[in-house]
Parts: structure tokens; sequence; C-alpha cells
């Protein structure tokens, strides 16, 4: 006996009718599809008075092509490889310049005072919402933090460095910075500042400053600096601005005077900016980082309240090739915290600290972290 069931009455003509049926529904899919995939070919829908054996009827709408024809159904064409955003890539050979503007209060960053600084912020990435060490918002104790990727207090692993007038004294032994990462490296570095205490860096780890200028002009200074990444390519080159903590001290923090020299201090790093834009070379490796050492309490005379927002909330901008502009606490949702008003702990959720610098520094030149550092070891803040 035959596995097949046997056929039952009327099947014939259910077979008959179902088959017909198939057909049709294949045509009217092949016509959706047609019009789906926005095929050049004109597409029409079957026509009910056709046979199998003959062509559709005529319709209105033949011989239009899929430009003019109002009843083609089309779908928009994906994006072409060239019309998706780019997401640029950081220089492999990269070039970092730290421009510390020293004194400078996030509340000073605007159009009128930091037509430069702003530009800087709003096509790269950064924040005015960045902050000192805990400990002491004063010029060397967060200026040895920058390069050293720690906090101050030895207690802390700190750098030990709680003293802000010239003296003889120096970092602790054993306390790395990135000028001895990128000398182990066979890396170049310079320095260029407008405070004689800076000398200390120099004392404390000879042989890895290849130049070391100090000048309290800051045109002067500025010259220096511009003239050494025309003739150099340094792996890193730090430009102490010192003229606005200056201002500060002598007239006030929000003084006309201050404000100036906010204006002076934006106009040189202008200068750095565009000797960067004039070398094709240059353009294409170098990486500008711009923040601060501290604040200053707006009408007086002084930074030196670890506890006042006016002193502890700096800029921390990022701009070069690679970098896309963003908010650094947006781009760094999963690791940084923006710390709102307050000045968060070093146990606490992470903001950006001026300390930053340090690691994102190696980062950027392909080093790993600074021996010893304790802020941003994982280097971690993105720029992309």
């Amino acid at each position: 006996m035959s596995h097949l069931e046997p056929a039952k009455p009327g099947a014939g003509r259910l077979a008959t009718a179902a088959l017909a049926a198939l057909v049709v529904a294949l045509l009217v899919g092949a016509f959706w599809w047609t019009g789906r995939d926005g095929d050049p070919q004109q597409a029409t829908a079957p026509d009910p008075s056709a046979t199998a054996s003959g062509p559709p009827a005529a319709t209105e709408s033949a011989g239009r092509t899929g430009a003019d024809d109002p009843t083609r159904a089309t779908r928009p064409a994906d994006p072409a490889p060239s019309d998706l955003p780019v997401i640029p890539e950081l220089p492999k050979d990269a070039r970092v310049v730290v421009v510390s503007i020293d004194g400078l209060a996030s509340y000073a960053v605007t159009e009128e005072l930091t037509p430069v600084l702003k530009g800087l912020l709003d096509s790269g990435a950064g924040t005015l919402n960045a902050r000192t060490a805990v400990e002491m918002t004063v010029t060397l104790p967060n200026h040895t933090g920058m390069v050293t990727g720690r906090p101050i207090l030895t207690a802390l692993g700190g750098h030990g460095v709680t003293w802000n007038d010239p003296t003889s004294q120096n970092v602790r032994s054993g306390v790395d910075s990135v000028f001895t990462t990128i000398a182990a490296a066979g890396g170049e570095s310079a320095v260029f500042t407008g405070k004689e205490k800076f000398e200390m860096w120099g004392r404390s780890w000879p042989g890895t400053i290849d130049e070391l200028v100090v000048d309290e002009s800051l045109d002067a200074l500025t010259d220096a600096t511009v003239t050494d990444l025309q003739q150099h390519r340094r792996d890193l080159v730090f430009f102490h601005i010192a003229e606005t903590d200056v201002a500060g001290h002598a007239h006030g923090w929000g003084s006309p005077a201050y404000e100036d020299a906010v204006r002076r201090a934006d106009s040189a790093l202008g200068q750095v900016v565009q000797t960067i834009e004039a070398d094709p070379r240059r353009a294409r490796e170098t990486i500008v980082v711009v923040t601060a050492d501290h604040g200053g309490l707006r009408g007086q005379k002084r930074h030196g309240d670890a506890g006042a927002a006016e002193d502890y909330t700096i800029p921390f901008v990022v701009w070069g090739p690679g970098v896309v502009h963003g908010d650094l606490y947006r781009l760094n949702a999963d690791d940084y915290a923006d710390p709102g008003s307050g000045q968060p702990s070093y146990d606490g959720p992470r903001p950006v600290r001026n300390a930053s610098v340090a690691n994102l520094v190696t980062r950027l030149l392909g080093l790993g972290a600074v021996p010893g550092s304790l802020i941003d070891t994982d280097q971690d803040l993105d720029l992309r």
C-alpha cells in the first residue's frame, strides 16, 4: 500500500485553485519587492485580465521611469560610505603641547576674554568643570601633580611638594614624572615657564628636560615657545603662562587688570595654535591640552582656599587631530563623573583633574602610565 494519503473527493479542483492563488501571490510579491529595492526598471501590478500564456495588459504608467512615476513604491537609498560621518583617529606619532594658564578660573573662559580657548573648547573635547588637587589650590603643588599624576600629600601617595616658593628643595626621591617616562623611551621634553620656582623640576629630574626656559615676560616666553615648536619635534612641550596669576594677586581675580591678563594669555595660546597649524606635519601630529593650576575668588587677591569652588573649578580642554568635539564628562560617562559644584575626595567618583594631564600625555605618546602615579592610571580619559 502506498505511503501517500489517498486522494480526497474534490482535491483536484482545490489544488487547481490553490495553484492559481499561489501564482497571483507570487506576482504581487514580485511587484512589491521590486518597488522596495528601488529597481530602476518599471514595476507594474499584474493585470487581472492576463492569462497564463499572455503578457499583462499595458497599464497607464507604462513607459514611465522610476523618477517620474508617482505610483511607484521606492525606498530611500542607503547612504554611500562617503556620506557616513568619519570618526578620526588620534595621530600614531603624536606630539603634545600642554598649556597651563596659571590662575585661570573657569568663569573667565568667555567669548570676550578667551576667544581662542573658547574656540578650542567648541571644537575639541573639554569641560569648564574640572578640578584641582583636593589638598591645595596653589601653583607648584598642582603643577607638580600635572606632571606626576599624583595627589599632593605623601600620606596619600602624593608627590610631596607642599611648598609654593622658590627653594632649594626637590621632589622627593622615587617620584617619577612625564619627563622621566618620556626620556626613558628616548623622547624629548621642553618646559617654558614664567616662574623661577619651576626650576625645581630640572633639579628633581636631571637630564630629562631637554630645554627649560624661565622668563617673566610673556611676550619673550611665547616667542621662545613658538621658536622651539618651529625648530624641534619634541614629544612634549609644557608652556606655563604666569601673567594671569600675577594680575590676580596684584589687582584681584575678576578685576579689569585680571581680565586684561586673561586676554593676553589667550593671545599667547593663539600664537602657539597658529604655529602648529602653519605646518602640515605639526598640524597632523600635535595635540594641545589646556588647563590651569587653580582659579581665584572674584574680588579677592588670593586663591588658597581649597574648599572654595571658584578656587578649585578649572578648565580642561583637549584639541587636535583625532579629538572629537564633546563634553569630557559625556564622552567618559562610564569612568568619570561631573562633580557638580563639589570637590570629590580621591576615593569618590572621579572628576577630570589637572593631574589627569600626566597620564593623558603618556597615553597620547603611546607610553604606559607614569610609574607610581595614582590619577588616571588606566589612561582611560577618552577623547573620541
